[in-house]
Formats: C-alpha cells, structure tokens, sequence
C-alpha cells in the first residue's frame, strides 16, 4: 500500500538522521545525516544494493542553504507568493519559503524519499506545503510566482535540462532565484548575483569545512 510505503520511508529517515539546525539556517529544525548516523558510513555500491538513489534530502547543502538564508533575510521575495522549490532535497528552501510568508509552497523532487523527509521536517517545524514527486522537466513549468532551485548543478546532462526548463519558467513570467556553491555545471552568462553566505559543510562530504554560497536571479 502505499501509506504503508510512505510510513516505511518515514521510519528509514528518521532511522538514518538526527534532528539538527543547518549551520546559517537556524530558523528550521531539520532531520539531518552526519557523520555519527548509520546512513553516513552506506558508499554508492551499498546504496545501489538497498535500492536507494543517493540520500541528497538528509544533507543541507550549502547552495540550498544560502537561498533558504537569503529568503528569512528578504520575505518580501516570498511574501503572499505561490512558490516552487525545484529538487527540494530536505526541502530547506521550501521550509524557508513557507515560514518566510509565501502563499503557497511546492515541493518537487522525483527522489521518493524525499516526500518522507520533506514531510518530517515540515512536522518539525509547524508547517505545511505540497510535495509532488513529478518529473516536472518532462513538461511546461507550472505557472507560478517565484521559482527556486539550489544544488542542481552536480552532473552535466541534468544541469543542462534542468536550465532549459528555468529558462522557460522565465520567459513565462515566473522569478526564478537560485542556490550554488560554485558547482562545475553551474551556468556562468544569463544569472545577476543577489547575495553571497559563507557556510560551514561537513568536510569529509564537500573536501571543504567552508564553502562560499551565492544566490542569483535567472535573468
């Protein structure tokens, strides 16, 4: 059934995380992996063996939370807005959406447990949005206010739909704000920088204790 499935996914994300406060977002509480959760010791092999996509939703990646930052400072971005969180992952940048005043929040993300772990952490934090596991990319973005995306760029096929998609987001009236800590595949023309947050990551999963966020507009 699939209840039953969801509940199983809640039980894998709360077994596998702790309850943490990312390092520049500690408005949310979120259920978080480091090194001391069992899910931080699984290499791809084990996962792939599990059946399980790589766990991006039990991270709060620096892009992500620099664009969830960016919005607790400036809710006027948000403010009585419908809003879409693009890859949610933790679903940080949605959380921060919805507290900061948004209207309406989306989170998508194609990753089922992600739904598992954008649910808890809404629990945590008294909120509410909508999760949809969609592959919004296979058709015309929805027609919204304000379009978010952090952490997108890690391989270069997706990053590259993934802007087509953004773009035509764009061109159909909708703000598009976006996360990146400097990623390889993050796009160098068509962005203006808005703000920039030096955020603190595990080392052992970045090769960095610090990392330079910067949030841009999707001209």
């Amino acid at each position: 059934m699939i209840g039953a499935d969801l509940e199983f996914r809640r039980d894998f994300v709360r077994a596998n995380t702790r309850i943490a406060r990312p390092a520049i977002v500690p408005e949310l509480a979120l259920q978080l992996a480091d090194p001391t959760t069992p899910i931080w010791a699984l290499s791809e092999a084990e996962l792939k063996t599990l059946g399980l996509p790589p766990p991006y939703w039990c991270y709060a990646w620096a892009g992500g939370q620099a664009l969830a930052r960016y919005l607790f400072d400036h809710p006027a971005e948000v403010a009585g807005r419908r809003v879409l969180d693009f890859a949610t992952g933790s679903g940080v940048v949605a959380l921060a959406a919805a507290k900061a005043g948004a209207a309406e929040v989306f989170a998508a993300d194609t990753d089922p447990f992600c739904e598992a772990a954008v649910g808890l952490n809404a629990e945590c934090n008294g909120l509410s949005l909508r999760f949809t596991s969609d592959d919004l990319l296979a058709g015309a973005p929805p027609a919204l206010d304000l379009i978010l995306a952090g952490e997108v760029w890690h391989q270069g096929p997706l990053a590259e739909a993934v802007m087509t998609w953004l773009k035509a987001a764009r061109a159909s009236g909708a703000r598009v704000l976006l996360g990146d800590p400097g990623r390889i595949h993050f796009p160098k023309d068509g962005v203006t920088q808005l703000a920039d947050y030096v955020v603190p990551t595990i080392g052992a999963l970045e090769g960095a204790d610090v990392m330079r966020a910067v949030v841009w507009e999707l001209d």
